[in-house]
């Protein structure tokens, strides 16, 4: 990692364990806390360069925590409400992004390859912010499953749709034709590769009791997956999800021991937070230093959530007579805990230089993110509260 040295990543995990400790005790969710430390550490003197880059996120941070969110996911639950995630995923991506492209397009006269560039990019909710947010609150059990699911599944749509505007960019007609076949490709190619990885990874695991090797064999699976789905020209989120969901629900029926279930769940929880703390405390240092917008910020967090509303309520309506029905606090809480985070900062950072949006849409994107943390996050807890959607609230 460039611009990284041992004394910078020291200084990230201490911040980290530091904002754990103070935000546990004041109630305060644990990522705010993580972005507000990025933000005073980019204002004050700093020890280090922290270099936020978008192969640092995908390559890097991103295939763990998918992985271990998907590992996480029981595949009984997660089959039943897949009628609703995929709903809300394929067609709310679709939804938000063409709503966010056609105003960035008419309200602020972007081109119409940047403005769908952005549109990809951020209409996705963030599996990383959401995923850490819900767990931390310890929101109602189908609730969690929902939003959790839907972020990690919309977060390869988002990937999908960012890999065919790159060919087009790079010169390539975007015909019906060539929109579908390149989707199926990148999305088959996903599964595909998740599924290779966790099969070698489960049959070898079933080979021994040591729970080391079967904790290595773990992490092999977890980038190895995203390695050869990218080298396949296949979704690598998809990849690690599909990886994570096989070796979660399946590995625990004889290939990985009972003592070795217990170890890899603590190992990947640990790693799950480490990860949060780097890329969150970056998102902070880094938004620090973007020039403030606030004509176009407001245009762009308005549209956001405005696809997001598209994307959530009508879209549930469908299920409003089966046993999948959303209830309307459900609904609420989808609209308004659809974070963004990670995932669209590093698909900003990649789009091409030959994009003339290239710089406002990363901007933007810093803009859009700081509003999801810190305005969303710190009204989530007392939104679930208000709707009694936390378990804790049953207890006491």
């Amino acid at each position: 990692m460039n611009g990284w040295s041992i004394s910078s990543l020291g200084l990230i995990l201490v911040i980290a364990c530091l904002v754990a400790m103070i935000t546990r005790r004041l109630g305060l969710p644990y990522s705010v806390g993580l972005v507000a430390a990025g933000l005073a550490l980019a204002l004050g003197p700093t020890t280090g360069q922290f270099e936020l880059s978008s192969e640092l996120i995908l390559q890097i941070l991103l295939p763990p925590l998918i992985f271990e969110g998907a590992l996480q996911l029981e595949w009984k639950r997660f089959r039943r409400e897949l009628p609703v995630t995929l709903t809300l995923a394929f067609g709310g991506v679709i939804i938000g992004a063409c709503l966010i492209a056609s105003g960035m397009h008419y309200l602020l006269g972007w081109s119409w390859l940047g403005a769908a560039f952005f549109g990809a990019l951020i209409a996705a909710t963030d599996p990383v912010s959401v995923i850490a947010a819900f767990r931390e609150m310890k929101a109602e059990p189908r609730l969690s499953m929902v939003v959790e699911s839907e972020s990690l599944l919309n977060d390869g749509v988002a990937a999908v749709a960012f890999a065919i505007l790159l060919l087009v960019a790079g010169g390539v007609e975007p015909t019906g034709g060539f929109v579908a076949l390149s989707a199926l490709t990148t999305i088959g190619a996903g599964i595909a590769a998740g599924a290779v990885a966790a099969a070698a990874v489960l049959i070898i695991a079933g080979r021994t009791d040591d729970h080391l090797v079967e904790i290595t064999l773990t992490t092999v699976a977890a980038y190895g997956s995203y390695m050869l789905a990218e080298h396949w020209h296949g979704s690598g989120v998809l990849a690690s999800l599909t990886a994570g969901l096989m070796i979660g629900n399946f590995g625990w029926m004889g290939s990985i021991s009972d003592d070795g279930r217990d170890y890899i769940l603590g190992f990947w929880e640990y790693v799950a937070f480490l990860a949060n703390s780097v890329v969150f405390i970056l998102i902070g240092f880094h938004a620090a230093h973007q020039p403030l917008t606030l004509w176009p910020a407001a245009i762009a967090i308005s549209l956001v959530l405005l696809g997001r509303a598209l994307a959530v309520y009508p879209l549930a309506l469908p299920f409003s007579r089966s046993s999948l029905k959303l209830p309307a606090s459900h609904m609420h809480v989808l609209f308004w805990g659809g974070l963004r985070g990670a995932l669209g900062l590093a698909l900003a950072l990649s789009v091409p230089a030959s994009v003339p949006e290239r710089q406002q849409i990363v901007v933007l994107a810093f803009a859009v993110v700081a509003f999801s943390v810190f305005v969303q996050g710190l009204t989530m807890p007392w939104l679930l509260r208000r709707l009694r959607l936390v378990e804790s609230d049953e207890h006491d």
